[in-house]
Parts: structure tokens; sequence; C-alpha cells
């Protein structure tokens, strides 16, 4: 949790060492003098180092700077995007037409900006065919390369065989901006508001 630097007559200190408003150096001047010298230029004095000894304090608008300070913390928390990761499931003998529906969810949510961990069902015989698995993940992978890239190899994990996608940064740049474009005017997200921890689409059957 930040601390709000003193201001003006907050600051307690005898002497400060004192920055001009353009960042040069005046030196250590009484706090008086130092409140003058605010004063003749309509600005603040604030307080930017207490720890220092003596302390470092500059001249600036103070309602100004936390403004765009205030800002800058704005944009940073849009620009911090949730990891959110989506899962598909998929059968190594799945029929074309569900490939497609499939490999269409895999690309909205890559578009969206969201990782995708795809995961090939084996069942019975299926087991001992780990190539029908990995044939199909790559061709997926080779389809959806132009949006994302294969971030965890594909690995056999008992009946499932499991590849990680990722969206390429520009996908995620593009995403976030299309997010920002959406929003109603005015309206800023709500503390804690992110999209659904996960979203599984399910292929159970052949």
């Amino acid at each position: 949790m930040s601390v709000e630097p003193r201001v003006n007559e907050q600051i307690r200190a005898r002497e400060v060492r004192l920055v001009g408003p353009e960042g040069e150096q005046v030196g250590i001047v009484p706090l008086e003098r130092a409140l003058q010298l605010a004063a003749d230029v309509d600005l603040d004095l604030v307080e930017v180092a207490p720890m220092a000894r003596p302390p470092v304090c500059k001249l600036m608008d103070f309602g100004k700077f936390k403004y765009e300070s205030a800002l800058k913390a704005r944009e940073s928390r849009r620009n911090q995007q949730q990891t959110v990761i989506k899962e598909m499931k998929l059968r190594p003998k799945i029929d074309p037409h569900d490939y497609e529906t499939k490999k269409g969810h895999v690309v909205r949510f890559l578009k969206a900006g969201d990782k995708v961990k795809v995961t090939i069902m084996f069942r019975g015989r299926e087991q001992s065919r780990p190539e029908l698995g990995f044939r199909l993940l790559r061709r997926l992978s080779e389809e959806i390369s132009e949006l994302g890239f294969v971030e965890a190899s594909p690995k056999q994990d008992g009946r499932n065989m499991i590849m990680v996608l990722a969206p390429h940064r520009a996908t995620k740049v593009a995403a976030a901006a299309a997010v920002e474009a959406s929003r109603p005017a005015g309206r800023e997200p709500r503390e804690g508001e992110a999209a659904p921890a996960a979203e599984t689409a399910d292929s159970s059957a052949e």
C-alpha cells in the first residue's frame, strides 16, 4: 500500500534538499525558504525522499502529479491481462466436421488472447496408437500457427495426451485492443473483474 507523500506544511524537517520543477538541483535550504520558493512559482513542495538526510523535496503541481499517477496506474492495470487457460478435448479418430468445429473454438480462444490446453482422449485400444494423437496435435498446431504457437509440446498423461497453445504477442495485443474498444465510454473495469477461469469443450463422442 503506497503512502501519500507529505506536502507543503505537512513537511516536518528543518531543512530539505530542494529539486526544482525541471529536475534541477537547488541544494540544501531551510524549510521556510523552500516553502517560499514554492509559493513564488505557484507550486507545491512535495517530499519525494523522506528517508534521505536531509529529506529530498521537489517543486511540482501535486494535483497534476496525482492525476497523472492515477492514469498510469489505471493503464498498467488494463495492460495486465490475466492468464486464462481454456480447454479443448478431442478424440484421436475425430470426425472431420467435429475437428473443424473444435479448431474453430481454439481459434476463437487464441484470438481472445487466451491459452488453450488441447487434450486428446484415448479409449481402449486407442492407447496403443499414440501416433494418432501426435499427428492430430501437429496438424492443429500447424493450422493455427498464424495466431499461436506450441507452448508445451504434446505429452502423454495416462489415457490422455496434452498440448498447450499460446497466442502470439500480436494476437494478445489485438485482443486487448478489441476489449478496450468494446468497453462503454467512461466505464472502468470493476476491481477484480476478469474473464471466466476456464471454459471446457468436451468431445466425448466420436
